[in-house]
């Protein structure tokens, strides 16, 4: 691994630091921190920590000893100083004297001794940083120190490979116990330069934060030569000679993880996939079933895919049919072992916990790669990152020797430990968190609306509008992770590529909303056969092609979905010289009702918003002078000409398209959104 030290750089952050008040040394500790962090191989999502011994002033100038560590939440990789809080050293060293110390009363000494209050919590492992001497202590997770501590003889390969320069800690669970037993190993000979913990990790620390980084680097390289030697290639199962792709079978997959939670209610997922020479190798090993079944490289990994990740066969192409009722057969296989490991190790004491989903949240298929899966592209992203660290893991400790990770019942204590459980009982997810939502005439008023308030509610948002750019731009201010697709909706094949986009980013789709639409005057004798075709094109046969779509990946998936449609008020209340518009929007309110009609049994809810007046790209300022014109009203009159007076906005219309995305027992339904017009009252 290289050493990425440089004087230059470390010397500007010093500089950077300097000017905002920041001391020599915690610029430093931020500086190789971030070197640490950026390197996967090294520390993934919220993994390893850092700290610091140095002096500082609390804020009635009271000058303390302090231990700056990792604060919860923070990313190693763009860490800043606050991400280091402040802990008064000699309490911590204080601790040490104790027999037993329980985690929550850990966690309260570390938070009652922060300089700032408010600070994040100090990592769960501050008291193993502050037991050892040094003023520079570094942590890592790294994939190829794992490869050696994952097997049976661990101890004896890491003397082989470092020597008496590491001191060798046996496997305890993070926390008050392993912090006491490191510090006693060290202090049985203070002489080496870091600390080996047995299935978790590297500890290296020195006086200078360069030689502390230095260290790690040294060391980790050392444990990639003995990988590299050892290295052997797996042997390949057969493959069938056709592949499905990995958008043909990810809506079955997702659809399958997708966690039960009650009648017609599911909490969904999102997938992302990822393919290399190396996972592929990985996954299409003969071993690779046995492989999973062992458990992780690490047990904080236990927190990102469970007890490991599930393997599904190749999928054949033409033949994904029986293709989705395997996976069904290997999801239902997984979550069954889940539950077992939970139940027999829950059993042995009198703890209470809540069983967690029984959902993989790491797939691996043969031929094709792996998925991530989570309740957020963000989790999925950090179950696929995981995924890929933990194939080079277990690939390096079966050329080491044989992959031998900690035991799942000791993997259960980490999993189920009770601050990991008060963490994820503060989670709440959003009201459509999992879900992905696609929005046609993304980049327009109505669109742009219904895509910022839907990512707010915690859905993934396909953005698709004829306009790529502006879908783009629409996308990128709703946030979320949501994307931009450019699409013709009255082109069959540009709707199938951008649903299949949706599949390749996310998995599959939940919610469409076909929203896209076009308004023509004119009267109904007098405009021509060709306009008349042209707005029934974009105003009714594009729903269809949408709706198609949208019910093709909902009967993948197997979990229900919801469609909505944009059918404006001319559907039942036509206006003077707009029949162009108007007859197609009467269709497609009808359309919605037979989707509602012939879907509903597989859980598919329609619904149709009819809205009016809404100023945007179809209701233009001049057309809006041109509609005024023809009912003899001024503009302000013709906008708010409506029960309550007022004029309704795109973001009126967008809450309607949520209620109705929410509302779990409502199909079939008509919202009206005008302000309140009794000629456009359905009766």
């Amino acid at each position: 691994m290289k050493n990425l030290w440089n004087d230059r750089a470390a010397d500007k952050m010093v500089a950077d630091y300097a000017a905002r008040g920041v001391a020599a040394d915690l610029a430093l500790r931020v500086y190789t921190t971030r070197l640490l962090g950026g390197e996967p191989r090294l520390v993934l999502h919220g993994g390893g920590n850092t700290s610091l011994k140095t002096r500082t002033t609390d804020i009635l100038g009271h000058e303390w000893e302090v231990l700056c560590v990792k604060g919860s939440g923070w990313d190693m990789g763009v860490i800043e100083p606050a991400g280091l809080p402040a802990v008064k050293l000699a309490p911590l060293l204080e601790a040490r004297r104790l027999e037993r110390l329980a985690d929550e009363d850990m966690v309260a000494l570390q938070r009652a001794n922060l300089l700032d209050p408010a600070a994040p919590n100090p990592s769960i492992e501050t008291l193993l940083h502050a037991f050892l001497p040094h003023k520079f202590v570094d942590h890592t997770h790294s994939t190829a120190i794992l490869a050696l501590v994952d097997q049976q003889d661990s101890e004896p390969i890491c003397r082989e490979v470092f020597g008496a320069r590491l001191g060798f800690v046996p496997y305890i669970k993070p926390g008050f116990d392993l912090a006491r037993a490191a510090a006693d190993i060290y202090d049985a000979d203070p002489s080496v330069d870091g600390l080996i913990l047995d299935k978790h990790g590297i500890f290296t620390f020195a006086d200078t934060a360069k030689d502390a980084y230095g260290l790690m680097i040294e060391f980790v390289t050392l444990a990639e030569e003995r990988v590299a030697k050892g290295k052997r290639p797996f042997t390949p199962v057969r493959l069938p000679e056709a592949l499905a792709s990995p958008v043909e079978i990810a809506p079955y997959l997702r659809g399958a993880v997708a966690i039960p939670q009650g009648e017609a209610n599911w909490g969904r997922m999102v997938s992302d996939f990822r393919a290399s020479p190396a996972i592929l190798a990985y996954v299409n090993a003969e071993t690779a079933e046995d492989l999973a079944t062992r458990g992780v490289s690490t047990p904080d990994l236990s927190i990102r895919i469970k007890t490991g990740p599930m393997v599904l066969p190749a999928p054949e192409a033409g033949r994904l049919d029986d293709y989705a009722r395997v996976i069904r057969e290997r999801v239902a296989a997984f979550s069954a072992r889940y539950r077992a490991y939970f139940e027999e190790n829950d059993a042995r004491d009198d703890v209470q916990r809540t069983m967690l989903d029984t959902m993989p949240r790491l797939t691996l298929v043969r031929g094709l790669g792996l998925f991530g899966h989570g309740r957020s592209l963000k989790e999925a992203r950090i179950a696929a990152d995981v995924g890929e660290m933990l194939v080079e893991a277990v690939s390096g400790a079966e050329a080491v020797g044989s992959f031998h990770p900690l035991p799942l019942s000791d993997l259960f204590e980490l999993e189920y430990w009770s601050l990991e459980q008060a963490k994820l009982a503060a989670n709440r997810p959003k009201p459509l968190s999992g879900q992905v939502a696609l929005v046609t005439g993304g980049a327009g008023a109505i669109g742009a609306a219904t895509a910022g308030l839907f990512a707010a509610q915690g859905a993934h948002v396909v953005v698709a509008d004829l306009d790529g750019d502006r879908a783009a731009d629409v996308a990128r201010a709703a946030g979320n992770a949501s994307i931009g697709v450019a699409a013709d909706v009255t082109d069959p094949k540009s709707v199938r590529a951008a649903f299949d986009r949706a599949v390749e980013v996310y998995g599959g789709v939940d919610i469409v909303i076909s929203n896209a639409g076009a308004a023509w005057e004119g009267r109904i004798g007098e405009i021509s056969d060709k306009l008349l075709r042209k707005s029934f094109e974009l105003n009714f046969f594009a729903h269809q092609s949408v709706a198609q779509n949208a019910v093709r990946i909902f009967q993948m998936q197997g979990t229900g979905g919801v469609l909505l449609f944009n059918t404006s008020k001319q559907a039942v209340n036509p206006g003077p010289n707009f029949g162009a518009y108007g007859l197609p929007k009467a269709a497609t309110l009808f359309l919605s009702r037979q989707y509602a009609l012939d879907y509903g049994a597989i859980g598919v809810r329609a619904n149709a918003v009819n809205a009016d007046r809404i100023r945007s790209g179809l209701l233009t300022d001049e057309m809006i002078a041109s509609r005024a014109r023809a009912r003899g009203l001024s503009e302000k009159d013709y906008m708010g000409g409506n029960l309550l007076g007022l004029e309704v906005r795109a973001e009126d219309v967008a809450q309607a398209f949520l209620h109705q995305a929410l509302a779990e027992r409502t199909t079939a339904d008509v919202t009206t959104v005008d302000g309140g017009n009794i000629a456009a009252a359905l009766r």
